[in-house]
């Protein structure tokens, strides 16, 4: 059966609570103030089984202008709405306004029901009907069905029941395949569950033991139980009223407003890029940076809007727009907004979101328009690839279907063609990590610019620091998504990776004169003095260099292995590394056990030399230190 949620609206004293009642047999207010006032003031909720079987959630809304945003909080995820006119006065203020919240909401089925049909002649009728008729003309509900009842004698009910039902069965369906998404409209604790929350899932699916994350308080919480339509189930689907019993969080912790999602789905943002449109009933103007509360689910925040392209907005005028939240609110790409103005509080415009998680615009720039304008109205594969070339990082299938507002089948699919036409490279084949070709580019650019300049000053060295290269010019990288771009530029032959360090390829070191004499002058009393080597000055003095000149001597003798540092100032041939090493396995063939004294003897030297020569052994796991004796290293202790 379609899953459906069927929202009132309408002026107050309009009839629509006890229309519900009629309808479903549910009195849906429920504080006792509502019932001594006899007016609507927080949201109520209904089962509603249609005359085919067909079950629904009915949403009643309050009417009163002090209760707009309560209004707002249930009309945001209602797929038809039961717009509702009493017969003896017509269309009311909080008609129009409801009206115009209805529109910017994009909600487009509905049944207008004029209602008290008891408490006027026919006569009166026909005129309300005409009168209704010229209203709903110019709103998104034109050519909507129109009915009149009395929710008291029950004259005209059945006739309303079947038109809900014909017009229900034109309603487009929730897609169930996206990520879990409930704006949460009710919080309250029942005894022995402990935390409930009710909303109407907008998007996916929740099963029972799920763990979704609260935003935008980014707090985890896990699902005990659920209900549809009052009652258990271990899946509730998107378009249906869900109630979530929620495990290890307390009522205090939440409030309306928030909302659950998949986990790593929605982010948190203080700033809402948006195509704004101004009621073109709205008795004002918009200039920038205009005060305003915005609407978004089931929350309210109070923001301020900064019209991008102008310095006003005129009634039925468009723009783009960006809105800076004081508090921050939790959207997705396509959801549609309300604002109203900040005092006096009336509705005044809306739209929907571009970017709901938006950088610091400039005004008038060509290009951010531009970006929005690709944002807005671009394919999902322009879509990708502009958030691809705009990316600082490479993004994996997740973060584009986010970024994109997109469904991750439809974001794969269009990979796959970005792929194909070569605008893209997938950097990791497994998990799927993109950039765009223009990205790789870019970063191929820098990297080379960065070598070949770094080449120049030290002519001896073959490579750049590849850590360094990543905290330098990548530090959005993590370092496996930095490495991965290294070896995707290495298989491509771009670049050579040696051991730490980052190469251009072809790129020969050669000595001059000066410092292949310099070379043979360090490695000659490295030789003479195989554990006892002379110290920086020392070495200096011997190669008749300066010590700038002598570490990029050092450095290149270290890369081609004839030099081991072992700690700052203290280098030692490869060739007594090797010499060393020899002398203490003879040792250990017959020892199982060698102090620190008996190193020193064994390689005829001093203390300020075998200990750091010693401790490069353990570094290197040809020795292990036991207390103060070391040991030969065994990788295998059980043999």
């Amino acid at each position: 059966m379609q899953r459906l949620v069927i929202g009132t609206a309408g002026h107050i004293d309009h009839g629509k609570t006890t229309l519900v009642k009629r309808l479903t047999g549910i009195e849906t207010d429920r504080l006792k103030e509502e019932k001594q006032r006899g007016i609507s003031i927080e949201l109520g909720f209904a089962p509603f089984i249609l005359p085919s079987g067909q079950k629904a959630a009915l949403v009643d809304v309050p009417g009163h202008e002090r209760f707009i945003r309560h209004m707002l909080a249930g009309a945001f995820g209602i797929d038809m709405v039961l717009f509702i006119i009493a017969a003896d006065e017509g269309v009311m203020p909080q008609t129009r306004e409801h009206g115009d919240i209805i529109e910017l909401l994009g909600v487009n089925k509905g049944v207008i029901v004029i209602t008290k049909k008891d408490l006027v002649d026919d006569e009166w009728l026909m005129l309300v009907d005409d009168d209704i008729n010229e209203y709903i003309a110019g709103t998104i509900l034109r050519g909507a069905p129109i009915v009149a009842v009395s929710a008291v004698t029950g004259e005209g009910i059945p006739e309303l029941m079947d038109t809900i039902e014909m017009v229900a069965s034109t309603v487009t369906e929730r897609s169930i395949t996206g990520k879990a998404r409930l704006p949460i409209d009710r919080v309250f604790t029942i005894a022995g569950f402990g935390t409930v929350v009710t909303g109407t899932l907008w998007s996916g699916q929740i099963k029972v033991g799920d763990t979704l994350e609260l935003m935008p308080v980014q707090r985890m919480v896990k699902v005990r139980t659920l209900q549809v339509h009052n009652v258990k189930v271990n899946t509730a689907l998107a378009g249906q009223r869900v109630a979530v019993n929620l495990q290890g969080i307390e009522v205090s912790d939440i409030k309306r407003g928030y909302l659950l999602a998949e986990p790593g789905f929605l982010s948190p943002s203080y700033r809402v890029d948006v195509r704004l449109r101004l009621l073109e009933g709205s008795l004002r103007t918009l200039r920038n940076w205009s005060r305003v509360r915005f609407h978004l689910g089931t929350d309210e925040t109070l923001g301020r809007v900064v019209l991008l392209d102008r310095n006003e907005l005129g009634p039925g005028e468009e723009a783009y727009a960006q809105i800076v939240m004081e508090k921050p609110v939790v959207g997705s790409k396509g959801d549609p907004f309300v604002i109203r103005h900040y005092s006096p509080v009336d509705t005044i415009g809306g739209g929907t979101v571009i970017d709901p998680t938006a950088p610091k615009q400039k005004r008038f720039k060509e290009e951010v328009l531009n970006d929005l304008v690709v944002k807005e109205e671009g394919s999902l594969y322009d879509l990708v690839l502009h958030e691809l070339e705009n990316s600082v990082q490479p993004l994996s299938l997740i973060e584009l279907a986010r970024k994109t507002g997109s469904a991750e089948t439809a974001v794969s699919n269009e990979l796959q063609l970005l792929l194909d036409d070569e605008a893209i490279i997938n950097l990791e084949s497994k998990g799927g990590l993109y950039l765009s070709t223009r990205g790789l580019e870019i970063s191929y650019d820098q990297m080379v610019l960065t070598i070949t300049s770094y080449q120049r000053k030290y002519p001896l060295r073959s490579g750049y620091p590849k850590e360094d290269m990543r905290t330098r010019l990548f530090a959005n990288f993590n370092p496996r998504v930095f490495n991965a771009l290294l070896r995707y530029l290495e298989k491509a032959e771009r670049l050579v990776i040696k051991s730490n360090l980052v190469c251009v390829p072809d790129w020969q070191v050669e000595l001059g004169d000066k410092e292949c004499q310099a070379a043979s002058s360090i490695m000659k009393v490295l030789q003479e003095n195989p554990f006892a080597p002379p110290d920086i000055k020392e070495l200096s003095r011997s190669a008749e260099i300066t010590e700038d000149a002598l570490g990029e001597v050092l450095a290149y003798l270290i890369e081609h292995e004839q030099v081991v540092k072992i700690n700052e100032g203290l280098y030692f041939s490869r060739t007594a590394i090797e010499q060393g090493r020899q002398l203490l396995n003879e040792h250990f063939d017959r020892e199982l056990e060698l102090s620190l004294a008996t190193a020193r003897d064994i390689l005829d030297t001093s203390r300020k030399f075998a200990l750091p020569l010693i401790e490069y052994y353990d570094k290197t796991r040809f020795t292990r230190r036991v207390g103060d004796i070391r040991v030969r290293y065994n990788p295998d202790p059980g043999k």
